[in-house]
Formats: structure tokens, sequence, C-alpha cells
């Protein structure tokens, strides 16, 4: 059985300001022309369709003509929220749609239930685990204990009823410990959405969602296949791709990528003014790409930023490397930014002012009220 993973779609998603739907669309026609090429039996996607949970116009169409060509491929597809999207808008009329091959996670209710593919070896059975936060899984599960993200996505997999001897994917959509985070990630609760990957021993393939950049954790078997397109420029050396499995009977089970190549990339120059606005440099290179340009210029540069964009039009962000900003440890044209999360900087400021830390229940409260606040900001 063939399948391929992709995640983190982010429709809709402006970087610096830049509407990226249309490398949107040029991407998905690329994995759709992937897609048609490798003939998969499925295409797992795990979460985070689009950057908002009330998605723009021109995102929604971008993925129901996204949703219409698989169909029409015939291909079967799942499909999970992430934390940007909202379950229940995601999984409208997914009984309805689920017609065509398409298979929508709706809101966990506690009761997720495999759908079975089935080849020359036997069932594979597909679990669809969507974005999933603690407290929402102890609202369901009063009886269980734990606070931690870990304990509840153990609760929640515990309560699968999985048939080990079987052949079991999962796709889920959380940040599990040991993962590298890119820039252009959520960090909303200082750590605590940690899940640990010993809680996934029980299926064969994790086929992850939320972060970035395409990684393994703990074992090949459990992967984020990263986003389709980079969001930021601290994803500027990465190359992106899908995740291509293929399984035979159980433990024999082979993992691949294939390369996306994008409309415009993402890359970062660095260099003088005059360096950077010299023809024999810049000619032969893709200006239409989208740029990070930091000028080592002493002297600043009047309307930089104006005078690079009749070369470079798609120039995202200009910030300076010199004696100034090297003796005031700025970067990016301004103040060195504020790396802790808001949970870490609320937790030293409380123990500095009470001479004591804040105890787990206070914690746990705080991580919820920031989560709380963060999604009604998005």
């Amino acid at each position: 059985m063939k399948l391929i993973h992709l995640s983190d779609l982010h429709l809709g998603k402006r970087v610096n300001e830049f509407s990226m739907i249309e490398d949107q669309r040029y991407i998905l026609k690329e994995i759709l022309t992937i897609i048609k090429e490798e003939s998969p039996d499925a295409v797992l996607i795990a979460g985070d369709i689009y950057d908002k949970s009330i998605p723009s116009v021109e995102a929604v169409e971008l993925f129901d003509d996204f949703l219409k060509q698989l169909a029409r491929q015939k291909v079967q597809v799942f499909l999970i929220s992430g934390n940007h999207d909202s379950p229940e808008r995601l999984a409208f009329a997914a009984e309805l749609i689920e017609l065509s091959g398409i298979h929508i996670a709706p809101a966990y209710d506690g009761a997720v239930r495999p759908i079975p593919l089935k080849d020359s070896y036997g069932k594979v059975n597909i679990y669809m685990l969507p974005f999933i936060k603690s407290a929402h899984v102890r609202s369901i599960f009063p009886e269980e204990d734990g606070d931690s993200y870990t304990e509840a996505v153990r609760t929640a997999i515990a309560h699968m009823d999985i048939q080990e001897s079987e052949r079991n994917i999962l796709l889920t959509h959380q940040f599990v410990t040991g993962a590298l985070r890119s820039d252009s990630e959520d960090i909303s609760v200082g750590g605590t959405d940690n899940v640990d990957a010993s809680v996934f021993e029980a299926f064969d393939y994790v086929a992850l969602g939320h972060l970035h950049g395409s990684q393994n954790i703990g074992r090949e078997t459990v992967r984020y296949c990263g986003t389709p397109l980079k969001y930021s420029f601290s994803e500027a050396s990465q190359h992106k791709s899908v995740t291509v499995l293929e399984m035979k009977e159980k433990g024999n089970l082979t993992i691949r990528t294939t390369e996306l190549a994008p409309l415009r990339d993402l890359r970062e120059l660095k260099g003088t003014y005059d360096e950077l606005t010299s023809r024999k440099n810049y000619e032969g290179t893709k200006v239409e790409d989208y740029l990070h340009i930091t000028l080592t210029d002493e002297e600043d540069i009047v309307d930089a930023i104006g005078k690079l964009r009749v070369i470079y039009p798609n120039l995202m962000k200009l910030d300076y490397d010199n004696r100034r900003t090297r003796e005031n440890q700025e970067v990016a044209g301004g103040e060195e930014p504020e790396t802790r999360t808001p949970l870490e900087m609320i937790l030293n400021f409380y123990e500095q002012q009470n001479n004591q830390p804040m105890s787990e229940k206070q914690a746990a409260l705080v991580s919820e009220l920031i989560e709380s606040i963060w999604e009604e900001s998005l």
C-alpha cells in the first residue's frame, strides 16, 4: 500500500504582509502532479489546512478545488484539523463528502474509529486524531489522571481499541518532544504542549502535522512531513517535500521523499548596497524570489528598501549588520527580540514578585488562559 503524507498547507497565509495564495495554488498543482505520478492508495493530510480558523474565501476555494482534483483521481483522502483550523467548519458536510472518498475527522468527542483500507497483505487501519488540548480531553474523560498533553494524547489513544496485530496508522497534529521548531510556528504555552513519542508505540506509522520542517522523532516511522512551502526565513535552508510511504506486511515499511520546487523561493542575501545592486551580481539570479536582505554598509542607505525593490520586487525584510548594530546588539533594525514564551515570562515575573515559583495547578491555569487568548487573536 502506498500513501502520501502532507500537512500544514496554511492556505491563505501571509508572510511579512505578502499573500502566499498564488504560491500555494502553484504548489498544490505540483503536489497533484506528484500524486498522479505516484498513484497512491491514499493521501494523509495532518492538519493546519488553513492559516486561520475563519479562512478567506480565496483559501476555501483553493482547498475545495484541490479536493475536487483528488476526488477525480479517485484517491482516498484522510484529513484532520490542526491548531489553526476550526474542526467544526472543516468537517462541515463530512458524511456527504465521504461518498467521494474524502474522510474528514470530526471535532474530537472521545471516539476515534478507524477507517480500514485493504491490500494483498490485509487491513491497514487509519486513525484520525485532530489537534487536542489537555483541558478538552479532561472534560470528556474526567476520571483520567494527568494534566499534560502527553497524558491527554495517551488517554485519547487508550480509548481507540487498537488491534496491534494489524497495521495501524495515526494522523495527528501535536508538538512531539525533541522536534525542532521554525519561526513561523506558534509557540504559546511554554513547552507544556509537548507530547512524548512513547505514546505512539501501537502505530506502524504516525503522520504528524504542526511543525514546518520535515523530521523523524525517535524513530523513522514517527514523522513530520513539513510544510510544502517556506513560511519564514528560518526555513530558508530547508528543502520542502512530500513524504511517500510504502507498506507491505506488518513491519515492512519504506519511507522516501519527493522534493517540491516553489514558484518563488525564500532566500537570504547579505552584502553592501553596491554589491547587491551591481548588475553582474544579480543578473541570472531569481530576483523575483522572496528575500531577506542584510546590508553591511556602515552608513544607512536612504530609502534602501524602495530602491532595492526596483531590482528585487519581492523584498520582504531589510536589516543591517554593521559596527553600529553589533555594538548595540541590534537585529532586524531594532532591539533583540524576546525569545521567551509568554508563559515563561509570566512564571518568571510571578517568582520575582512572590519569592517562590508558581504551583503546577496555577501554571496549568495560566497556560490555558494564554491558549484561549492566543486562539481568539487568530
